[in-house]
Parts: structure tokens; sequence; C-alpha cells
């Protein structure tokens, strides 16, 4: 369960990164073609990248950042544009700050609460906040009966894109980092143009191609920067290893001069006595 500050962080998070967003995306595609909104909101790894930076106070490698700038370049070309507004492009931007407090402000409770925890509390305290704002917002219309199709489309947002989707984003967050995790929220343009085949909703085209190829690149580019080497990481283990055993070793020597000494003193004082 959470504890003292960690109701403060799930707070924060439930109305920015769930609450918020939601709004805000909800107010961009009412006035900009979701394609255009996409791309904005899509640059979501470079911001992580920066954020993470900032965070940990060390500079990303300059292949991290060639990686993540080609994930976002790419990402841009496999949505595509369209039409946008001045509203809706301040929309797309709240959007955006969102999506990256989505990731971290869970970053200072994930690994007490784990990612079903943080999932689950920010959920209900999400929905709580979103009740209340629909019902000071549109009163008695705030919940409108519903036919089928839209009970079916909530449940699968609810199950799929929220309880399944959060659990697994905040489980690669916790293993892979943010900068990581937000590199590969670059394959899901490419998963939607791929989806999108089905009901024939999206057209193959030069640029969905350079744009996937671009993704691909870019995320291959970025893991293999923040990745070790087997060599290094084999040295760095080794030269831990060794200080261990010096610093255990010297404590021995200590313990068997003090020892030598206190036997010396006693010896010297037992021939004075006699």
């Amino acid at each position: 369960m959470p504890k003292g500050r960690d109701w403060v962080w799930l707070l924060l998070l439930a109305a920015s990164g769930q609450a918020l967003y939601n709004v805000a995306v909800v107010r961009a595609v009412s006035s900009a073609e979701p394609a255009a909104v996409a791309v904005l909101i899509g640059s979501v790894p470079l911001v992580l990248t920066i954020a993470e930076a900032i965070r940990t106070r060390r500079r990303p490698a300059p292949a991290m950042i060639v990686g993540v700038v080609l994930v976002v370049i790419g990402a841009a070309l496999v949505q595509g544009g369209g039409r946008t507004s001045a509203s809706g492009v301040a929309w797309s931007f709240l959007a955006l700050a969102c999506e990256a407090a989505f990731t971290l402000l869970a970053v200072p409770i994930l690994d007490r609460l784990g990612p079903f925890g943080v999932s689950t509390h920010t959920c209900w305290i999400a929905a709580l906040q979103l009740v209340f704002l629909a019902l000071i917002a549109d009163g008695a219309n705030a919940l409108p009966p519903l036919a089928a199709n839209e009970v079916f489309a909530i449940v699968y947002l609810a199950i799929v894109l929220t309880a399944i989707a959060f659990v697994l984003w905040y489980t690669a967050v916790q293993r892979i980092g943010p900068a990581n995790a937000g590199l590969l929220a670059g394959l899901i343009p490419v998963s939607a143009a791929l989806t999108g085949l089905v009901p024939d909703l999206t057209t193959i085209t030069a640029s969905v191609l350079g744009g996937a190829a671009l993704v691909g690149a870019g995320i291959a580019l970025g893991l293999a920067a923040s990745k070790p080497g087997p060599a290094r990481g084999r040295s760095d283990r080794n030269m831990k290893h060794f200080a261990t055993r010096e610093s255990v070793s010297g404590v021995s020597e200590r313990i068997q001069q003090r020892t030598q000494r206190r036997r010396r003193s006693r010896d010297g004082g037992a021939g004075s006595a006699g």
C-alpha cells in the first residue's frame, strides 16, 4: 500500500499523466486531425531522454541522441501530417507534457509499489478525478446512456489500453529506464500503421516504409548506445570484487597486528613482574 509521500506522487501522476492527458487528447483531435496530433505527441522519446538526463545529471551518449531524433522523424513520417489549428497545437503540446509526466512521475515510486501497484492506484484516482470534472462540466449529462458498440469500445480501452498496457509500460520503465522505454514508444505509430492494413485504413507509401526504417534504425542505435559492453561490465565487476577482497584482507591484517601487539604487551608485563 502507498505510504506518506507516495500519495502525493500518485495524485500528481493520475491528474497529469491520465486525467488531464485524456482531456487534452480529446480536445486536440476535436480541432485537428489525429495524424497531426500524433506527430506532436510522438516526440515524447526526445522529451523523456532530455528529462532523464536532467534527472540523473548524466549527459546521454551522442549515439543515443541521434537514435532518438531518428525515431521521432521516422514516427512523424509514418503518421504523416494533417489539418491543425492553434488550439489543436496547444492541446497537443499539453498532451505531450502529460505523456512525459505519465512516465517521469512514476519513477520515484515504481521500485516500492511496482508496476501493478502504480497502475492500480493511479487508475482509480484518475477515474474519481474525471468523474468529478465531468459532473462539474456536464452535470447530469456527464454519463449518458451508451450503445452496445460504445460499451465494447470502452471495455477494450479499459482492459487492453489501460490495465494491460499500463502494467507493461511501467514494467519496461522499471527494467530498462525511462529513456530506453521512451525510445521504444516510436514503435507505436509503426504498429498502428500495420494494424490499419486489416480494415484498409492504412496505405503503405514510400514515406511510411521510410519512416518505419528510420524508427527501427533509431531504436537499434539508441539501445546499443545505452547498453554497456560486456568487457567493461566484467571489468567493473572484477574491480568491485578486487576492492572488496582488498578491504577485507586489510581489516584482517589490522586485527592480526593489534592482537600481536596486545600479546607482546602481556608477555612483556609478565616478564617484568617475574
